[in-house]
This record gives C-alpha cells, sequence and structure tokens, in this order.
C-alpha cells in the first residue's frame, strides 16, 4: 500500500485530509439485536481492538458508552429511542434525510479536545441488502470503520473485508496492517496533513 493509496483513505471528498483514532478505550453497547448477534458484534470488536492497542471497557467514565450500534428496521424508530436525541442533537432533521437518501447506515463520530475519537454513534437499517449479509461480515465491517475516521469515500467502490479460500471473513490484510501502523503509539491520534500518510506507509509495509 503505498503512501498515495493511504492518503485517499483519509482524504474526504470535499479534498480535506482528515485522520482521527481512538484515544481511550472503546466502552460498546448495542441496540436492536438478540444476543446471538450481540456476540458476533462484540467479538468484532475484540478483534479490531488486537490490532488497535485500545482496550474493550465495561463502561468509559464520561460518556459510560462510547460505541453505540443500533439496529432498526426503519429510520422512523430512531426518535422513539429514549434520550438519543441528547446524543445527536440534530435527529429530527437527519430522520428525514436519510429517508429521502434511502441510506441503509449512518455514522457519527465525536472528539476530544486533541482531535481523537472520544465516541462514534453506528446507525443500521436492516433494508434487504443489509439483511442479507452474514452477521459476521456486517459486523466486521461496521467495526473496522468505526476504528478510526476515514473518508466519506473509502470503501466506495472495495470494502476493507476478504474472503478466504476457506470462506472465512477477514479483513483485507492491507487494511489490518493500515489500522494496526494507525495506532503505532509514536504516530498522532490526529492529523490534518497529508504528510501523515507518509508516515504511514513504512509501518504498513513492515507489518505486511
Amino acid at each position: 500500500m503505498t503512501a498515495d493509496e493511504i492518503e485517499q483513505l483519509f482524504t474526504r471528498s470535499d479534498g480535506r485530509y482528515a485522520f482521527a483514532r481512538w484515544g481511550r478505550p472503546v466502552a460498546p453497547v448495542v441496540f436492536g439485536v438478540e444476543d446471538e448477534t450481540l456476540r458476533t458484534v462484540k467479538g468484532a470488536i475484540e478483534a479490531v481492538a488486537r490490532l488497535t492497542g485500545r482496550d474493550v471497557a465495561e463502561t468509559d467514565p464520561e460518556l459510560g458508552a462510547n460505541f453505540m450500534v443500533f439496529f432498526c428496521r426503519d429510520w422512523a424508530e430512531l426518535p422513539g429511542v429514549p434520550n438519543l436525541d441528547r446524543l445527536i442533537p440534530d435527529l429530527g432533521a437527519l430522520v428525514p434525510r436519510l429517508e429521502q437518501a434511502d441510506a441503509n447506515q449512518y455514522r457519527v463520530f465525536r472528539f476530544d479536545e486533541r482531535g481523537a475519537i472520544r465516541a462514534c454513534f453506528v446507525f443500521l437499517r436492516m433494508d434487504a441488502h443489509l439483511s442479507e449479509m452474514p452477521a459476521e461480515t456486517l459486523a466486521l465491517s461496521q467495526v473496522v470503520q468505526s476504528a478510526l475516521l476515514w473518508s466519506d469515500t473509502a470503501f466506495r467502490d472495495r470494502s476493507p473485508l476478504a474472503v478466504t479460500a476457506g470462506g472465512a471473513t477477514i479483513l483485507r490484510p492491507e487494511i489490518g496492517a493500515l489500522v494496526q501502523a494507525a495506532y503505532d503509539p509514536v504516530m498522532p491520534d490526529a492529523a490534518d496533513d497529508p504528510a501523515h500518510a507518509l508516515r504511514l506507509a513504512p509501518r504498513v509495509e513492515r507489518l505486511r
């Protein structure tokens, strides 16, 4: 993976380079699924946490839970979730936008004073496409896309996942190496200079 390829993964559609990683342990909570799917999502969180070196905690001292995943059948269900409007202040305007776009997923990040990720909220509308996906694939895809602040176009044309010859779903090796490199302790929690990608590239190469 070249520095240019890495740069594109963190360059937003408006041309800005914007990178951020979690600056604290992840304290997850999942809503709207049965216990079996809950275990699958938490397994994906633990797998990605091993790459990042960030702990998975029971609670966040500031927020209680800082990584929330909401499964729903219809976006109209969201306003009925107690206190969700406190977490997503523009919820009333957001729901019509999601309905109009026929979106099936939406992700919101919150950042601390250093620019590191302090919270992430993932919303999944289980339409026909998402419902057909194996739970393991859906969970791993969503967790890895929440591990870093990727570009809004990063995985538009190619998934971060791959399928092995044995049929197992895994992170593409270069994406796994990139996530691991991004959490190198000497690297910053946030960056807005494309030169950051030049620092990541040799680290990714060493991990491949």
